[in-house]
């Protein structure tokens, strides 16, 4: 079996750290009026980010959205 072992691309680590920021979108976007989104980031791999923090996303923000969950928050019954 060959392996990579040149260099530090760790697929399953991408795989952790995109699945527990989606996982923290859901739980957020359960008691949220706002879209959560799950943006690259350098250091992270990915982040969550609240949309009420922002209000519309700027630009250079937007360009890294990989995935949005929206609020499920709502006044409405």
């Amino acid at each position: 079996m060959h392996t990579c072992s040149h260099h530090s691309y760790r697929p399953d680590a991408d795989q952790t750290a995109f699945i527990a920021a989606m996982d923290t979108a859901n739980a957020r976007a359960q008691h949220s009026y706002f879209t959560q989104y799950v943006l690259t980031d350098s250091e992270a791999g990915y982040v969550t980010i609240d949309e009420g923090d922002y209000g519309a996303l700027p630009d250079r923000l937007m360009a890294r959205v990989i995935d949005a969950v929206p609020g499920r928050f709502s006044d409405e019954f």
